[in-house]
């Protein structure tokens, strides 16, 4: 069982957000918690559902209005919608990198600027001994 499997009945959701279960069945009619329903039409809450209605407890002793906190986890939704989009399209950019033929690896030359080279050549190494000395001040 995850956090978004239904399987609070309304009097357990309510009693572990700390709400009466009338609260909750006036927030399914706002559409600011929306439980899955059963064949029979009762409602299932998740864990999920329980933080939400947690958090609509928060916002309203803070004085938050009902709107105020419709918009407030509709705002909620969109942005955890938008970071995942952003997820996907990471990773969807990072297999086009890796995948795409002639993508270009980067090395430091000698004198530490950067090289751009072609994947799989490897830069040809020096046998040189270079000896710093520390210059002479006078």
């Amino acid at each position: 069982m995850d956090e978004t499997t239904r399987v609070f009945v309304i009097s357990t959701a309510a009693e572990l957000a700390g709400m009466h279960p009338q609260t909750l069945r006036q927030y399914d009619r706002l559409g600011l918690v929306s439980p899955e329903r059963t064949p029979g039409k009762s409602r299932r809450y998740s864990m999920l559902d329980v933080a939400k209605l947690r958090e609509i407890a928060f916002l309203g002793s803070e004085g938050v209005s009902l709107e105020g906190i419709r918009r407030i986890l509709e705002l909620e939704d969109h942005v955890r919608g938008l970071e995942n989009r952003v997820r996907e399209l990471e990773s969807t950019l990072a297999d086009e990198l890796l995948n795409r033929p002639g993508r270009r690896v980067f090395a430091a030359g000698s004198a530490g600027d950067v090289i751009s080279m072609k994947a799989g050549t490897r830069t040809r190494r020096s046998n040189q001994i270079v000896i710093w000395r520390p210059r002479d001040h006078t």
